[in-house]
């Protein structure tokens, strides 16, 4: 009996996973919310994180080029990390998993788990927000807009996008605690 309580699990589980993609890409229909989140997963491909590093470094003479390089650092070891993730797990993104998930923007590689954007807009908010406080609340709502952008735009399921929050969360919060010693 327990040998195949763990399966249905998993089955109830990527079954309701799977409602729950359904439902939020319905907002891919409309153009506007389609146009929205697409221009916010753009923005977490890479050039607003480039953009505030080199803002922080520019910007703050004190620390801010060391903050930069701990963004910077954090960032590369969490692209090394999904991507070593990515091509281990092989999970198929949900608009080629399900026929009626429509996908809502080019994803820039194929598999889906963990949300490498997400990973990163999690770890950058930390960062940021850990020496520049008064960034929080532009990066908090602007980190849970690409979060949502990824199942919104059929990229991801919500166990990706969490994951993603989870790991980033952890490599900004070791980043911390080692840059502070």
């Amino acid at each position: 009996m327990a040998d195949t309580a763990l399966p249905a699990f998993w089955q109830r589980m990527d079954h309701a996973e799977q409602a729950l993609c359904l439902r939020v890409n319905r907002g891919c229909r409309r153009p506007a919310v389609r146009a929205f989140f697409a221009a916010v997963s753009r923005a977490g491909d890479g050039s607003l994180w480039y953009a505030l590093m080199a803002a922080v470094a520019v910007l703050d003479p004190g620390g801010g080029w060391h903050n930069a390089l701990m963004m910077a650092i954090t960032g590369a070891i969490g692209a090394a990390l999904y991507k070593l993730l990515k091509t281990r797990l092989v999970r198929e993104r949900p608009f080629i998993s399900h026929a009626g998930i429509l996908c809502g923007a080019t994803p820039l590689d194929r598999y889906s788990f963990p949300s490498g954007h997400t990973l990163h807009a999690v770890s950058f908010t930390i960062l940021a927000g850990a020496h520049y406080p008064w960034l929080l609340p532009a990066l908090v709502p602007l980190a849970l807009a690409m979060a949502a952008s990824r199942v919104v735009l059929g990229l991801h399921y919500p166990s990706d996008v969490a994951a993603g929050a989870i790991i980033g969360a952890a490599l900004a919060t070791t980043s911390l605690a080692i840059g502070s010693i």
